[in-house]
């Protein structure tokens, strides 16, 4: 018997069937995920360089240029002095200091030593002076390099470059990278932003999207569990849009299952037919050993006084011996047969054997009718003691379970390559229940006398050969049995 499972799943039912992270469903879910975030990371990583590279290089550029263009002026501090004073006369005033550097562009003119340097009244600003300091004693240094120099001035990055001037003094630009980096986190906060709502889309739209096509494994888990408590014609349904892996495993699941099914009814119906079976035999010799026992206790007991009483128990003990015998020559034989034994192959003439049937039939029964249409010879390759076995039980049957008075044909025709026996009676045939099961072992006909063993060995027999056996049969229109067997190399 199938052993029950204790529980069975139910889809939507319960925790942690197939929604923790552990599940086919979240592993999936979590590998999209973590494959999204790795590709939001580097695409924001390589945005962020090619915006910084892209800003810093524009920054550079001004600075590049505002050197060349002081270069290619070749003043001197005093100069530079001079044109401080015309801006004064020009202008009319006379600032308290240089003011405060540009948001973007810082000046400072600095001397040898990296000392900034005071023109007239304009003293220089602290943000100045810090980048004097950022500089350091070799502000030349900064004349022969190719790219700007990062500093650090008052907390603001700028990028800073030196023009040497004609008298040795050094004029430093300094250009702020403050909204670069400003820039730079505003944009990686909103790839943030965006890349988590991303991935939580993402994360919503998997489990979706696997559950729909996680549901036909969800059903072969459910189809299972039911199979498990006993219900064997459950299969697993089609989905609307199935995989075509998903599918495949649907067809092969579902075969398996029909195999399964299918042994386990052939194994229930030879289990039930392996207890019929037994009790039918242990019926069959309980019957002669009863009989037996019956007047051996009469002989103990010295109940059989007279020598024709003692003679008549000798008589019966004997018969229900042969009987017995019998059955058990006959249990051998089928024993025999489901071993399928080597049989002895050769020509055989097989309508000699059917007029020799009918012969033993006609001496035994000399009152009974009997029609023979078995003319000249049929010649067939099969083994002749098996046919001869065939042919006697289905004639024993007639002779045992028919009137002697009742009409008996034997018939014998080749159709194609297979050879026909029929024998047929007038008899009271059987019930439509007891002609299906006539071919089963010690199978009793409405509780009358007489086993199947004989229409057993009959079947047997014919499946040797690689022949069949056909019974059609209806209460009070008689019996006929057809064996059909293979023509093989035999000929008229």
């Amino acid at each position: 018997m199938i052993r029950r499972l204790p529980f069975r799943f139910r889809r939507g039912h319960g925790h942690g069937h197939g929604h923790g992270v552990h599940s086919l469903r979240g592993q999936l879910t979590l590998a999209n995920v973590v494959l999204l975030a790795l590709g939001i990371v580097m695409a924001t990583a390589v945005s962020l360089m090619g915006m910084r590279y892209y800003l810093l290089d524009q920054i550079d550029s001004e600075l590049f240029r505002m050197r060349d263009s002081l270069q290619g002026t070749q003043l001197t501090a005093r100069q530079i002095d001079s044109l401080s004073a015309l801006a004064f006369i020009r202008d009319g005033k006379v600032p308290e200091s240089m003011g405060p550097p540009n948001a973007d562009t810082l000046f400072a003119v600095v001397d040898a030593k990296g000392a900034p340097l005071t023109f007239r009244s304009l003293v220089p600003t602290p943000n100045q002076r810090a980048l004097a300091a950022a500089v350091g004693d070799h502000p030349q240094e900064l004349t022969g390099d190719a790219d700007p120099r990062e500093v650090t001035v008052d907390g603001s990055a700028f990028r800073v470059v030196g023009v040497p001037l004609a008298d040795g003094t050094v004029v430093l630009v300094a250009g702020s990278t403050d909204a670069l980096h400003k820039g730079m986190a505003k944009a990686l906060k909103l790839d943030l932003f965006f890349g988590v709502l991303l991935l939580a889309l993402l994360a919503v739209l998997t489990m979706l999207s696997v559950g729909r096509r996680l549901r036909p494994l969800e059903d072969m888990v459910e189809t299972s569990s039911a199979i498990a408590e006993g219900d064997l014609a459950r299969r697993v349904p089609s989905s609307h849009h199935p995989t075509q892996e998903v599918e495949q495993l649907r067809l092969a699941l579902n075969s398996m299952l029909h195999q399964v099914e299918s042994a386990y009814r052939t194994r229930e119906r030879s289990a039930a037919q392996l207890r019929r079976f037994v009790a039918d035999a242990s019926h069959e010799l309980r019957t002669p050993l009863s009989a037996i026992r019956g007047y051996l206790q009469l002989y103990d007991k010295g109940m059989l006084r007279e020598p024709a009483e003692r003679k008549r128990a000798w008589d019966r003990m004997t018969g229900e011996a042969d009987r017995m015998g019998r059955l058990v020559d006959e249990l051998l034989t089928l024993a025999r047969l489901d071993q399928r034994p080597e049989l002895r192959f050769r020509n055989v003439d097989l309508a000699r054997l059917v007029r020799d049937a009918a012969e033993d039939l006609r001496a035994q029964q000399p009152g009974r009718p009997v029609t023979v249409s078995a003319e000249g010879a049929l010649l067939v390759r099969a083994d002749e003691s098996g046919l001869r076995q065939v042919l006697g039980n289905l004639v024993a049957n007639v002779r045992t379970h028919t009137p002697a008075d009742v009409a008996v044909a034997l018939s014998l025709e080749r159709v194609g390559g297979v050879v026909r026996v029929c024998v047929a009676d007038e008899g009271p045939g059987l019930a439509e229940e007891d002609a299906a099961r006539v071919f089963d072992r010690f199978f009793r006909a409405g509780g009358g006398a007489g086993s199947g063993l004989g229409m057993a060995i009959v079947q047997g027999v014919a499946v040797a050969h690689g022949g069949e056996v056909a019974v059609r049969t209806s209460p009070g229109a008689g019996l006929s049995v057809t064996v059909t067997l293979p023509s093989g190399q035999g000929g008229e």
